[in-house]
């Protein structure tokens, strides 16, 4: 396509664009098929890694575009293959320092698919795709609260980022999604931005687009109200997962065509 890109949408996935209990994303596909039909491009973001990511974008017709993966530690690039090494650099200076920080913390690395298996709840297949990392490493902490804290201040001392979230203990250089977004978006500089997501990790994304969408998921508790909310910047949808996905995108691309047309009108 020439010109400029028209619309870069940036997506969560689990409870966003795919159902949180199935998984399945085919209710979105009205709207996923009407954004490749004025060329418009769909970013994934995502806590899963290049090699989970990549199989999804490939079902979901979107390898011309990257993904953000780890939750915004990285890119996998478009038409990258995911079930790989690729290149895992950061990973493993992360784990050098690791080996030199205070004892306690066992991170996938340490892990076989077996493993992981046991401690996410994943199918084995999955596990495997889940312990292929390039950009952070999550983990459990097995040592005490004042082993925490000294483990805690080394890392700093390294540069390494913490982040808790249920039961594991993300370790990394930093990153969030809204950085990877904002990479992205300079190197397309599409005509507008539009983000969706459901959960506080989703909140500076929505925030950072032009239009933010909060998909509705039962599962969990509902964002709090966002300032943006207040001037329609930012919406919520009344449908969960991908139904909500297409409510949102499908009502968004009418009124952009509507505007459109009265515009051309005038």
């Amino acid at each position: 396509m020439s010109g400029r890109l028209p619309l870069l949408v940036f997506t969560d996935l689990d409870g966003t664009l795919l159902d949180h209990e199935t998984y399945d994303w085919s209710p979105a596909r009205p709207a996923l098929d009407r954004l490749a039909g004025i060329g418009a491009g769909v970013i994934l973001a995502s806590s899963k890694t290049a090699a989970e990511i990549a199989p999804l974008r490939d079902e979901l017709g979107l390898s011309d575009w990257p993904a953000i993966v780890e939750n915004g530690c990285g890119l996998l690039e478009a038409g990258a293959p995911g079930d790989d090494d690729g290149d895992a650099t950061e990973y493993q200076r992360l784990r050098t320092i690791l080996h030199e920080l205070p004892t306690g913390f066992t991170g996938f690395g340490d892990m076989d698919a077996a493993d992981i298996a046991r401690l996410t709840g994943l199918p084995a297949d999955a596990a495997r795709r889940a312990g292929q990392r390039r950009f952070s490493e999550p983990g459990t902490w097995t040592g005490t609260e004042v082993g925490l804290a000294a483990f805690l201040d080394a890392a700093r001392a390294n540069g390494i980022h913490a982040r808790r979230g249920g039961r594991f203990l993300t370790l990394s250089f930093g990153g969030t999604k809204a950085d990877r977004m904002d990479e992205v978006i300079t190197r397309y500089r599409p005509g507008m931005t539009v983000a969706l997501g459901d959960a506080p990790n989703d909140v500076e994304m929505l925030q950072r687009a032009d239009r933010g969408i909060i998909v509705a998921n039962p599962a969990s508790d509902p964002l709090p109200e966002l300032d943006d909310e207040a001037d329609g910047r930012i919406t919520r949808t009344t449908r969960p997962g991908p139904e909500g996905w297409a409510e949102a995108m499908l009502a968004l691309q009418d009124k952009l065509n509507h505007h459109e047309d009265t515009g051309h009108d005038g």
